[in-house]
């Protein structure tokens, strides 16, 4: 079984290629929970239009399938809340800018 911290740890390693932050400073990442083998991740992209959201659902699928003992990872995309700056971390907006 994987922890919680685990999946979090990995979440921070995947970018959006786009601008080139990690997806849970971001903020896109709303939920995380882990059911045995089994990890529920509730999350949202920069805009409904994203044109890497497909490819960064692949890529959040893959990487959280490789933490040891994970066995199943499902992925549910949401627009509410809609995403937008107030989600992302202090860090994330003094690096960029905001």
């Amino acid at each position: 079984m994987a922890a919680k911290e685990q999946i979090i740890e990995t979440l921070k390693k995947i970018y959006d290629p786009e601008i080139q932050l990690d997806i849970w400073s971001l903020g896109l990442v709303y939920d995380v929970s882990v059911e045995g083998s089994k990890v529920k991740i509730l999350m949202t992209f920069t805009s409904p239009m994203c044109p890497y959201g497909p490819a960064l659902l692949d890529d959040v699928r893959r990487q959280v399938s490789a933490v040891d003992g994970v066995g199943e990872v499902d992925v549910e995309i949401t627009f509410t809340p809609v995403w937008g700056p107030d989600k992302m971390t202090e860090e994330a907006r003094m690096a960029l800018g905001i």
